[in-house]
């Protein structure tokens, strides 16, 4: 037990001397992925927070939390491709022991991070309202949605950054602060929102714009403590006394890189925002059931992304260090456990979902169409507790357009036709939008695991 105990003690510390290309291939799976797990653990509380505060409100505001999460897909998806290619090349820089080269690639991560957060802040800032009823949001939802579209939208720097340093410490092997980042977003977050939702004293509180703002106010905090130790004295990582310049060469490699990343979360987020508004078809209770069932699925996915996370590190510095088949072997594991950790969770998810669902919401058609998203979702988690961490290892040796390009058939040619066929042709309802989700899903992650058993991504150049 003492050795168990010191294990985690030392995965939630921030040693700069373990190296992870030379320990025992299990010991930095576990080092790796407890802090990336709890990273992403408080990724989804961000979610379960709001909805828990904002439920109080009505289904009228849960939907609009959801719809606009799903605009945001796009802007995550940016996060989560750039991410990882800073990832990518950060991770084979440091396998190569070249510290230089991974904080100057972190520099050039950071230039085109603020850049492109800037530009996809315009269109929520100028038009909430046409965002909302593009996707079929209801009158009600329009009204009292604008003020949250504007801030979310208008935080996208932050976002972004919040992303994309995280990224920059899970390349270099820094989990353990990636996680203290968003410990400290979430807790200012769970301070935060229901002061602004619901007010004190004789303020009555923002409504559902208090989310936002509260939210926006965690993350922003987050960034500023990131920032702090990225230009420290110390650490795997350091930007003090870099100037902070474009380098085209850098720069180009990364967004090489990144592409394929980007593209690779926004089809499934096109694909997401399509069945977010095929189910908005068929009211708002119906949407406020989707989100609340996806609000929480998030909330056990995450956690299985820190697990894929640390395939992508350990992929990259082993390819970095020149050990292909110790790369391999690592994502491998990595998909064992996080499968028996994704069907343990969908047990629960199908015994308990009355529960989990009413905990978030209140109304009895809401309920009835939580419930029946959340026990269709999580039976595809078997085969996607694989599915995921095999995409992320691809995208840690760089080879992130064969992601790409399954995603792409999966989910423009399977996912989005099915859905629609199955709800309108046939007269499923949402529940035939629910009902794509596994199948699409379960297929990508059986044509991941073929196509990387191959052993391609072995030879890719970053």
């Amino acid at each position: 037990m003492r050795k168990v105990f010191a294990l985690i003690k030392e995965s939630l510390s921030s040693s700069e001397e373990t190296d992870y290309t030379g320990i025992d291939v299990r010991k930095a799976i576990v080092l790796l992925s407890i802090p990336m797990v709890v990273e992403m653990g408080m990724e989804a509380v961000f979610a379960l927070v709001d909805i828990f505060f904002v439920s109080k409100l009505g289904e009228h505001a849960i939907a609009t939390v959801g719809l606009t999460e799903l605009l945001l897909t796009l802007v995550y998806s940016v996060a989560w491709g750039l991410g990882m290619g800073i990832t990518s090349v950060v991770a084979r820089r440091t396998g190569e022991k070249d510290p230089k080269g991974a904080a100057e690639a972190a520099v050039q991560g950071l230039l085109l991070t603020v850049l492109l957060g800037v530009v996809m802040a315009v269109p929520g800032l100028l038009f909430p309202e046409a965002l909302l009823r593009l996707m079929n949001a209801e009158p009600e939802v329009v009204a009292i949605g604008t003020g949250y579209v504007r801030i979310m939208f208008g935080s996208n720097v932050i976002i972004l950054l919040l992303f994309a340093i995280n990224a920059i410490f899970r390349g270099a092997g820094d989990a353990a602060i990636a996680m203290r980042s968003l410990m400290l977003a979430n807790g200012i977050n769970i301070l935060l929102c229901p002061l602004m939702i619901h007010g004190f004293g004789e303020w009555g509180g923002l409504g559902v714009t208090g989310a936002a703002v509260a939210t926006a106010t965690g993350r922003g905090i987050g960034v500023l403590y990131q920032l702090s130790r990225l230009f420290a004295r110390s650490g795997r990582i350091a930007l003090r006394g870099l100037p902070l310049r474009l380098q085209p060469a850098v720069m180009w490699t990364i967004i090489r890189v990144s592409f394929g990343g980007v593209l690779q979360f926004v089809l499934p987020s096109l694909s997401w925002m399509f069945l977010g508004s095929i189910v908005a078809k068929f009211g708002s209770a119906a949407t406020a059931g989707y989100t609340v069932a996806v609000r929480i699925m998030i909330f056990s996915l995450l956690p299985s992304w820190g697990m894929a996370n640390a395939a992508s590190t350990l992929v990259g510095q082993n390819l970095g260090a020149g050990q292909p088949d110790r790369a391999e072997r690592s994502a491998w594991l990595c998909g064992h456990y996080n499968m028996f950790y994704l069907v343990s969770i969908a047990v629960v998810f199908w015994l308990f979902a009355p529960g989990l669902v009413g905990f978030f919401s209140e109304g009895e058609q809401l309920g009835e169409y939580g419930v029946a998203a959340l026990r269709t979702l999580c039976l595809g988690y078997f085969f996607y507790g694989y599915g995921m961490v095999l995409a992320q290892a691809f995208n840690g040796a760089g080879d992130t357009l064969t992601p790409t390009w399954m995603n792409a058939c999966c989910f423009l040619l399977i996912q989005i036709p099915l859905a629609w066929y199955l709800s309108t042709m046939l007269g499923w309802g949402a529940q035939g939008a629910f009902t794509a989700v596994p199948i699409s899903e379960s297929l990508l992650a059986i044509l991941s695991a073929v196509l990387f058993r191959r052993g391609k991504w072995k030879l890719v150049k970053v």
